[in-house]
């Protein structure tokens, strides 16, 4: 570029030289041609941390933390920035370490909370709509009616039902009469140990050793969790050393087969299914393929239904009968899945379909998302001439390892807030 003159100014011509924007262009663009690349750079500030840490050890201290007066400029180490003592520099770890130490704390797995530590938190709105009021009660001076016909009142708002809310009151004022229990505070242990003898009836281990294979036909209304307990089921049948084989016997509900496959991937299960084919067919297939396989456990989902809907349940009456076909001794287990959130309308589906199918077992779901785990106390109290149904698993979470075998010694201890020096309830 060349500046302009007027004519007659007298001005000389300055000496043809580049101007400076056009050095500035020339050299970003040479910038950005010899600019290294992300994996040059990294290589490159490994070796400079390298060389950093070895140079900083050997320089000595006194050396390294403040170069001479009369040193000259290429002297001062470049290994120590900012002047940092030279024992600093040999601690600090490199960019390789740093980047392999982030690496080692991201694969550190962190410690799963135990069953007892998840039945407790998924029992925790329950604790906080019961233990809140039984607190205010005991902390009174004293054990009076009035204070039993709140904690009667508490019993029956946390859906532990008028059947058992009345057998724990009575057997709770019996147990006042004799160990003359005065202070309140001495009346959760009580209470505690009234409840547990309640539902411990309701414990009951599944044996799977009985037959081969050993057939589980799963029912329950829609939405009660049957596809996903089913799965959780499977994990846990394969945790005591059997194998398993699924039955893909909802073929109502729209994508049931799409999930309960879902769960046969995740735990490397074999499926059997049809795309709309009889529910009972698909169950018979199932029965038969685990007997050619040497399968264990065969675990058969069913299509929800409601109790009111009688041509339904007797659909579901003819899944028990055509497995009785491919197997006389079969159903081995007859497993209803109960959902928590419902409270006291558990009491008529148990009703219902044990009338029809003839239920064995339970399946309580979702009951860390309700206030309404004294269900499985209302639930203890049924059938009191048989004896209650057994209550096999209960689900506090949505985790594979959420479903485990009901232990209602547990169940009650992570129920209540246990009193200061109170040990496990007996």
């Amino acid at each position: 570029m060349f500046k302009l003159f007027k004519k007659g100014s007298g001005g000389t011509q300055p000496p043809d030289e580049k101007s400076p924007a056009a050095d500035g262009t020339a050299a970003t663009d040479a910038t950005a041609s010899a600019k290294p690349s992300w994996s040059e750079r990294l290589k490159a500030g490994i070796a400079r941390d390298t060389a950093g840490d070895a140079a900083g050890a050997a320089v000595p201290q006194a050396d390294a933390a403040m170069p001479q007066a009369d040193a000259p400029p290429e002297s001062i180490p470049s290994a120590a920035p900012d002047q940092a003592p030279a024992a600093a520099a040999a601690q600090k770890p490199s960019w390789s370490e740093r980047l392999t130490g982030a690496a080692a704390r991201e694969e550190a797995p962190a410690r799963a909370p135990s069953w007892t530590e998840r039945l407790k938190a998924g029992l925790s709105k329950t604790r906080a709509k019961l233990g809140g009021q039984l607190n205010a009660l005991f902390r009174r001076t004293k054990v009076d009616e009035d204070l039993l016909e709140e904690l009667e009142s508490t019993l029956i708002m946390a859906d532990v039902g008028m059947d058992a809310t009345a057998h724990v009151m009575a057997e709770l004022r019996g147990r006042i009469r004799r160990e003359r229990i005065e202070q309140p505070a001495l009346l959760q242990r009580a209470l505690q140990e009234c409840l547990l003898d309640v539902i411990r009836p309701l414990q009951a281990p599944l044996d799977l050793s009985a037959h081969k294979p050993f057939v589980i036909m799963i029912a329950g209304v829609n939405g009660a969790g049957k596809t996903t307990s089913i799965g959780k089921l499977a994990k846990w049948c394969q945790g005591q050393g059997k194998s398993v084989l699924l039955a893909a016997g909802d073929t109502f509900r729209a994508a049931a087969r799409e999930q309960l496959e879902t769960w046969g991937a995740r735990n490397n299960v074999a499926v059997v299914a049809q795309e709309g084919g009889d529910p009972a067919a698909v169950i018979f297939d199932a029965v038969q393929a685990a007997r050619a396989r040497g399968i264990d456990v065969v675990l058969a989902d069913t299509a929800g239904r409601l109790p009111t809907q009688l041509h339904l349940m007797e659909e579901i009456a003819k899944v028990r009968r055509v497995i009785q076909k491919a197997d006389p001794s079969g159903p081995h287990e007859v497993l209803l899945v109960l959902d928590a959130n419902i409270g006291q309308n558990a009491i008529a589906q148990v009703k219902a379909f044990d009338s029809a199918i003839g239920v064995t077992g339970l399946i309580v779901t979702k009951l860390d998302g309700t206030a309404k785990g004294g269900v499985v106390a209302a639930i203890a109290r049924q059938r009191p001439a048989r004896g209650p149904l057994a209550l096999r698993f209960i689900g506090v979470g949505e985790g594979i390892d959420d479903l485990q075998p009901f232990s209602a010694d547990a169940f009650v201890e992570a129920l209540f807030e246990p009193p200061p020096g109170a040990g496990k309830v007996n």
